[in-house]
């Protein structure tokens, strides 16, 4: 591939870089408005965007909920990132890095705020006392495989879905980089799942809930219409994997959560009880 650009000495943001979200890529941090956050009745207040890292803390959330504990309640308030709301004053006290999802626990008047996927997950497993294992060598193989997905991740969101999807143009060069790490971790997974149940061993865990958002719905199709593309039929185990995942209607609620995008029956903007889900289809479609 031949290319026309000279590469600088020192680098200015001086054109647009074209692309679903040029209008609001910048190289600084902080925020750009004023506006506070919404506040719900729940003791968990989670703000956020039905984006694979945003469905991990929610699928996890109404896990907890299924098993009962009425503590992990939560109101769930869309911020839109196409709009930038991740850029009012509010959001950016919670995460500095004005980046979905960021989660405030009220904790009896004295208010946490947890931001980054990973760290939500690990902060709501040691506070309700699930999917987390406490015996060492298990609860470091479920922290393996989560910071594997952490660290993984990017290379599918911002690598192989953003020059397979939302680059202005296609250029052979990327797609070829990214898609063959995409396939490579697709492998290390399905040479995982032909070992154990579930990513960490034999019980579901917040590794099995980070992953699914993004190599689940990969291999199901559902992530950036790659499945022919990525020929992700070769990943039997990893498929056999996400079927199953897919039968837990606690995951099946929250991936729909701050959704807003799709059929309308798969469409929950904000949460606030379980109520909210009664007029949604559950089915993964």
């Amino acid at each position: 591939m031949k290319s026309n650009y000279t590469v600088p000495k020192v680098w200015k943001n001086d054109s647009e870089n074209g692309g679903q979200f040029a209008s609001i890529n910048r190289p600084t941090a902080g925020a750009r408005f004023e506006r506070e956050l919404p506040v719900g009745e729940n003791p968990l207040q989670l703000y956020s965007l039905g984006t694979p890292n945003g469905v991990k803390v929610t699928i996890m959330l109404e896990e907890l909920l299924a098993l009962g504990i009425k503590e992990a309640e939560y109101d769930a308030f869309l911020i839109n990132i196409g709009e930038g709301d991740q850029f009012s004053s509010g959001f950016v006290n919670i995460n500095p890095n004005s980046k979905i999802p960021a989660l405030v626990d009220k904790n009896n008047g004295n208010p946490i705020s947890i931001f980054e996927s990973g760290s939500i997950l690990i902060y709501l497993a040691e506070k309700f006392g699930h999917f987390l294992p406490k015996d060492l060598k298990e609860r470091t193989e479920v922290l393996n495989w989560l910071f594997w997905q952490v660290g993984s991740g990017p290379y599918i969101g911002g690598g192989f879905g953003h020059f397979y999807s939302y680059a202005p143009e296609k250029f052979e060069y990327p797609i070829n980089r990214f898609t063959m790490e995409a396939k490579r971790q697709l492998d290390v997974l399905d040479k995982q799942l032909e070992k154990t149940t579930y990513i960490a061993g034999e019980q579901y865990s917040i590794a099995d809930m980070a992953i699914f958002p993004w190599y689940g719905a990969l291999v199901k199709g559902k992530l950036y219409d790659a499945g022919e593309f990525l020929a992700v039929h070769e990943y039997k185990n990893v498929l056999r994997w996400a079927d199953e995942l897919l039968t837990r209607k606690a995951l099946l609620k929250g991936r729909l959560v701050n959704r807003s995008w799709g059929d309308e029956d798969q469409q929950l903007k904000e949460r606030h009880s379980d109520q909210d889900f009664e007029n949604l289809n559950l089915k993964f479609k």
